[in-house]
């Protein structure tokens, strides 16, 4: 590419940088099209920002063959002599074109790294200022949250958070972090949205301040949330890496009992495990990961409550379950089946064999899977609907030694912003987490499985995993004992525990049958969790 770096953005000359941002978007971790086939990218906006070097936020709208238009958010900094040549030699992956100007050769590259980009972008906040784009701006704004900006800000020290996420997160001196959305839409994001509901109206203490957000403002339309501010959490780890840790001790303490078949511990549903004591077995080889999970529930009934305080608040007041709505929720399920059968036909021939195996099984049970879902319309519930996390895991909740501290509530990257906004049961966070919980088990398990020989690896599968199995359905039944045990008066859960047990196994089939396709979508190394998943949800052995 060649000319100025302002010319490369009209309309006339993006054809070549165009195509350099596809080759970049689709080696991104943070790239949700990467299964779809892409008819056009183009660059709809540009916005200068602040700092001493050359650096753009660029807006790129994709379109596809099927399906909605997708729009990402890059910065893009521009390098040149020996700038240039250090980021090709050291920070390959950064690079996203070269351009040649004014005789010499330049670099577009990720600048988010950049210091001085970092603290331009949370001065933008702190001082509220506006930068100007093509057909719009973006605007910093902050909340009581923030608390008295000092004048002139203060430099500090930041750094960008490594972690495989579907976002960008920058730390500010362990004050504050900064969330930037790569994949943005029209109207208020519901990190955002619920975000500033917890900090300054319910005043749900458990949960990560909202200080502040980075808007883009067009002339017309809705505005775009492109990054969130939050006071930072001290903490230990995620709630993920806890669990892992304390699953290695659990099987550790497992391999004392072989005598014992976990699977007498194993025979009732869900909700009627959760109604009893757990056994001395459960609680000696579980330890004290039964009294964490148990705060881990009482803190999800606290956060629900929280968020449905407020009934005169429109977007966040409890509204009823009605006949439509049933309805809805089986044609969604039904639609996310719809996907991820036929995926699973066409990928099963690239599948490892004893996973493809296991498919196989999976396939077979297709019908019973749309029978679990069609049961949601057997019967009238009982329950109010409510705003929601909307996509709850053991990755979104920080642990701090001692409590639980709940983040990140955007909800499933991957569904329409307007669809993450919708008030929905409750249950849904509860099922998420459940199957948080069976990831965590099964992730513990083959990670000990790829240890040793082929014949220790049998072993391994066939002495740990029932104890895989006991651990995910005594943890999850004391989970749900405790958020039942918060939330027992709160209008959105049903009145009975059969509604209670039919919602919870149609969520949870719903979160597992998803999972299916992300992975065979993203991850196909994990697809053999989701599959195990789906079996043993419905009672099946593979």
């Amino acid at each position: 590419m060649s000319g100025t770096v302002a010319s490369l953005f009209t309309n006339g000359n993006a054809a070549p940088l165009e195509s350099a941002l596809l080759t970049h978007l689709k080696g991104q971790r943070w790239f949700g099209g990467k299964a779809r086939s892409i008819r056009s990218v183009t660059i709809p906006e540009v916005v200068r920002l602040p700092t001493t070097d050359e650096c753009y936020a660029i807006f790129v709208l994709l379109t596809y063959t099927k399906g909605g238009p997708e729009t990402y958010v890059l910065t893009l900094g521009v390098a040149t002599g020996e700038q240039a040549a250090q980021i090709e030699k050291e920070q390959p992956s950064l690079l996203v074109a070269r351009l040649r100007r004014n005789g010499d050769d330049s670099v577009f590259y990720e600048a988010l790294g950049g210091k001085e980009l970092q603290q331009t972008l949370l001065t933008t906040i702190a001082r509220r200022r506006r930068h100007k784009g093509q057909s719009g701006e973006l605007v910093g704004v902050t909340t009581r949250a923030f608390g008295q900006a000092p004048s002139p800000l203060p430099a500090i020290d930041t750094s960008l958070l490594k972690r495989d996420q579907s976002n960008t997160s920058i730390i500010y001196d362990q004050q504050f972090i900064l969330k930037l959305f790569r994949r943005v839409a029209g109207g208020v994001n519901p990190d955002l949205e619920i975000g500033r509901f917890l900090t300054e109206k319910a005043v749900f203490p458990h949960t990560a301040a909202v200080a502040g957000a980075l808007e883009y403002r067009p002339e017309s339309g809705e505005p775009v949330t492109v990054g969130i501010l939050h006071r930072f959490v001290p903490h230990a780890c995620d709630a993920w890496q806890y669990t892992l840790d304390e699953l290695t001790a659990y099987f550790e303490r497992a391999a004392v009992h072989r005598e014992i078949d976990p699977g007498a511990f194993l025979q009732k549903p869900l909700v009627e495990t959760s109604e009893e004591e757990p056994p001395t077995l459960v609680k000696e080889v579980i330890s004290s990961y039964l009294t964490s999970v148990q705060l881990l529930g009482q803190r999800t009934a606290e956060l629900h409550l929280a968020l449905a305080s407020d009934a005169t608040d429109p977007l966040f007041a409890p509204e009823p379950f009605s006949a439509h709505y049933q309805r809805s929720i089986y044609q969604t399920m039904r639609g996310i089946a719809g996907q991820a059968f036929p995926l699973l036909r066409r990928r099963l021939p690239t599948l490892a064999a004893p996973v493809r195996a296991l498919a196989q099984c999976v396939l077979e049970l297709e019908g019973e899977v749309g029978k679990r879902f069609q049961a949601v319309l057997g019967r009238k519930i009982t329950a109010m609907r409510i705003r929601h996390h909307g996509d709850y895991h053991l990755g979104q909740v920080l642990y701090t030694g001692k409590d639980f501290v709940i983040i990140d509530f955007e909800g499933e990257p991957a569904r329409p912003l307007s669809e993450r906004r919708i008030k929905r049961s409750p249950l849904r966070d509860v099922a998420g987490m459940l199957r948080s919980f069976h990831y965590a088990a099964y992730t513990a398990l083959f990670a000990q499985e790829t240890q040793g020989t082929a014949v220790a690896q049998t072993e391994i599968r066939t002495s740990r995993e029932p104890w895989a199995r006991l651990w995910h359905v005594w943890v999850s039944a004391l989970f749900l004992k405790s958020y039942r045990d918060v939330a027992s008066h709160a209008p959105f859960l049903p009145r009975s525990s059969e509604e209670l047990q039919l919602l919870l196994d149609a969520y949870v089939l719903e979160k597992a049958v998803y999972e299916l396709s992300y992975e065979l979508n993203n991850r196909p190394d994990w697809v053999h969790i989701p599959l195990h998943g789906i079996v043993q949800l419905l009672g099946k052995a593979p």
